[in-house]
């Protein structure tokens, strides 16, 4: 199953026989109170200092947020739209839980995206799906509903079932322009929640052989040493039949675990990719050096 996005120039395949998707998560202000009050005044400045950092990290599509309390959002994503699509033609996941700016997100976007999320409610698929239908773009749905994110694998593939069903059937989406994020939760809270996320994607794939996702950061939540406990479960997922993360594309131990995934599953022909990017940090390493004997030269 191959999911396709596209910028206004360039398409992005998503699938378990192509290299693995990593979708740069940092344009978001979550958590971030001065970017916040950057963007309620805004400044759009931040954002692309965040597009810079997670295209030279590697990432190969860009989540674009902009929920931030006591703002314009709708306004917001669209600004933030069109100044990414300015700067790069990596394409784009246009992020929001409310409807209104979702609209003008893709509204203001040149090409194919990707939307996230819908959840398993009614009412959030009727609100949603018909956006996706009409703007012709791709989107990720996540199984819980009312809130509840269910630990039985089983039951997310109930609820994937539910939502496949609505989008394929009433909506008249294509079953491969369906994403799902099948919820990583954190270890810290359940030393099983790992596993359990992993028999989600394998339950997932096994019935419906469609890409899933996940929001990388999210099981090593509260943990120590959580970049090599990203790296751990990311390779394994990749193993599950997990075909692409929002994540940290600045994190380099994690995409460097992707892409030595990548070849050992055979997603990397001839280790082209893996060559590239080694050679590509030996060269920022030399040149670093360089640029730091220089400075270190006494000036007369």
């Amino acid at each position: 199953m191959h999911t396709v996005v596209r910028s206004a120039t360039k398409e992005l395949v998503i699938g378990p026989d192509q290299p693995f998707c990593i979708i740069g998560e940092r344009i978001n202000p979550t958590g971030r109170p001065k970017f916040q009050e950057e963007l309620r005044a805004g400044n759009l400045t931040r954002v692309e200092e965040d597009v810079r950092a997670q295209v030279a990290g590697g990432a190969m599509m860009l989540d674009v947020n902009m929920g931030v309390p006591l703002a314009d959002e709708a306004e917001l994503l669209a600004r933030a739209v069109k100044l990414v699509q300015s700067m790069t033609d990596l394409p784009l996941c246009i992020d929001s839980s409310v409807v209104e700016a979702l609209d003008a997100g893709l509204a203001a976007y040149e090409g194919k995206a990707l939307v996230n999320s819908v959840t398993g409610e009614q009412d959030r698929l009727d609100a949603i799906l018909p956006l996706v239908k009409r703007y012709g773009a791709a989107v990720i749905a996540l199984p819980n509903e009312e809130d509840e994110i269910p630990e039985d694998p089983r039951k997310r593939l109930e609820i994937t079932k539910k939502i496949v069903g609505v989008a394929t059937e009433k909506y008249g989406i294509p079953i491969e322009d369906i994403i799902i994020d099948p919820l990583a939760m954190p270890v810290g809270a359940n030393h099983e929640y790992g596993k359990l996320t992993m028999e989600a994607i394998s339950l997932i794939r096994d019935e419906f052989d469609l890409n899933t996702t996940l929001g990388a950061g999210n099981v090593s939540f509260g943990m120590p040493g959580r970049h090599t406990l990203g790296s751990t479960f990311l390779t394994m997922a990749m193993h599950a039949g997990l075909t692409t993360a929002i994540m940290d594309a600045r994190t380099p131990q994690m995409v460097d675990a992707i892409k030595a995934a990548d070849l050992m599953m055979g997603n990397d022909p001839w280790g082209a990719n893996w060559i590239s990017a080694f050679r590509a940090k030996q060269k920022a390493q030399a040149e670093a050096e360089a640029a730091a004997a220089a400075a270190a030269q006494p000036t007369t």
